[in-house]
């Protein structure tokens, strides 16, 4: 009798979905929240239950055997990362995303977009209207020389950009970038060219308002690649465009790690440079210094603290209690940093996974998609978050995607 009820909450009852998205939605309006100027006092809870809502909907859904297998492997890694660092998150991951099994990713990730989008209309709204959130933000945002500030201790001048609730312009620049990528993926196949041309004249009037010239150029990439393949059909198949994907990919991994085993002596050429016109070091280190004057003091920031958190001597298997509470912008190296070496292998190795089944499925879009995300994370980590709901290839890697007959999934 209980396994025909267990059978038939499986197969027949909406309850698997409906735990699904119910935990999915919870996920959501946290994104929302942490954006906000809102302090979210219940977060711990909520994410314990959302855990409990994935895992009914794990416990619900039909695996196969290797299947089965490949999830208690990876809940084995959380366990033993909770065990060593505190934190839960690789645990929630990994059942987040076998929860998605069984679930359309066209229908997930267009529901994502659309709380999403409410969302921050929501958080725009009270803003705009004084009601809730400072429509601006007034500080020294770091767009001088490094050299004046840094080395001479000059004041850098204050100046007001907007974010309209979202507490920094980067975040407000942020979210476009995700809303617009997550958008152009669901609808690629009705995206006309005024559609574009419409995202294009945003993007901008974001930059006017925010400054952000990371995002900015990220979103702007992500849109031209996303709009040469709409009319430039023929370029979705070759196997080429997805190889070219995966070197960049690859090279992602590469800058990430190398800054984080050069940081140091990155900032002690840039001290040299500057005092005796001679950086002292190899054509490496100066290129990687080049590098690091134009994304801002990223590598260099890294060198921040008296232990140098976030470079390659303060990775470990697991990583450790310590490094849950030390934040910086390097997304890859914050993988490594902040989860361990072994699940940051694991973590690549999840999306040379996912962008094999891109290839699969020639899903154009979604290979750009990837690239964008990877390159962003090289400098920004808005994807390495205990929120699930700010991933979206986390929903890619689990959801089963249909392929149409554009090649789209």
């Amino acid at each position: 009798m209980l396994k025909n009820l267990y059978r038939r909450l499986r197969e027949e009852s909406p309850v698997p979905r409906l735990a699904f998205y119910i935990g999915l939605t919870i996920e959501l309006l946290m994104v929302i929240i942490d954006k906000s100027n809102y302090i979210n006092p219940i977060e711990g809870y909520l994410f314990r239950l959302t855990f409990l809502l994935f895992a009914c909907k794990l416990l619900l859904t039909r695996y196969e055997r290797r299947e089965w297998a490949l999830i208690f492997l990876m809940e084995a890694v959380g366990f033993v990362s909770y065990r060593v660092t505190g934190a839960n998150d690789i645990i929630r991951v990994v059942t987040f995303v076998a929860a998605c099994k069984g679930i359309s990713l066209k229908a997930a990730l267009k529901y994502t977009f659309y709380v999403t989008l409410a969302g921050c209309l929501a958080i725009v709204a009270l803003s705009v209207t004084g009601i809730y959130g400072d429509i601006s933000l007034t500080q020294a945002f770091g767009h001088e020389a490094a050299e004046e500030t840094r080395y001479i201790g000059q004041e850098a001048a204050e100046e007001t950009r907007y974010t309209l609730g979202m507490g920094h312009p980067n975040a407000l620049s942020c979210m476009f970038f995700m809303l617009a990528a997550l958008g152009v993926y669901v609808w690629f196949d009705r995206m006309k060219w005024y559609s574009y041309l419409f995202l294009m004249l945003l993007n901008a009037g974001v930059y006017l308002l925010t400054g952000s010239k990371t995002s900015m150029l990220i979103t702007t990439t992500y849109l031209c690649g996303a709009c040469l393949l709409t009319f430039v059909k023929c370029l979705r198949k070759k196997t080429i465009l997805y190889v070219c994907g995966l070197l960049v990919f690859a090279l992602c991994i590469a800058f990430s790690v190398d800054a984080a085993v050069c940081a140091q002596r990155v900032r002690e050429a840039q001290w040299n440079e500057f005092f005796y016109c001679n950086p002292r070091d190899n054509e490496h280190i100066v290129l990687l210094g080049k590098i690091d004057r134009h994304i801002n003091g990223r590598i260099i920031s890294l060198t921040d603290s008296d232990n140098n958190d976030g470079m390659i001597h303060t990775w470990s298997a697991f990583s450790c209690e310590n490094n849950m509470n030390y934040y910086f912008d390097m997304g890859w190296v914050k993988v490594f940093y902040r989860y361990g070496v072994i699940p940051g292998i694991l973590y690549v190795a999840a999306n040379l996974l996912l962008l094999w089944r891109l290839w699969r499925r020639r899903d154009a879009c979604g290979l750009v998609l990837f690239v964008m995300f990877a390159v962003y994370t090289v400098v920004e980590a808005h994807l390495v978050s205990v929120y699930i709901g700010r991933n979206y290839l986390l929903m890619m890697m689990g959801c089963e995607a249909v392929v149409s007959e554009n090649g789209k999934g």
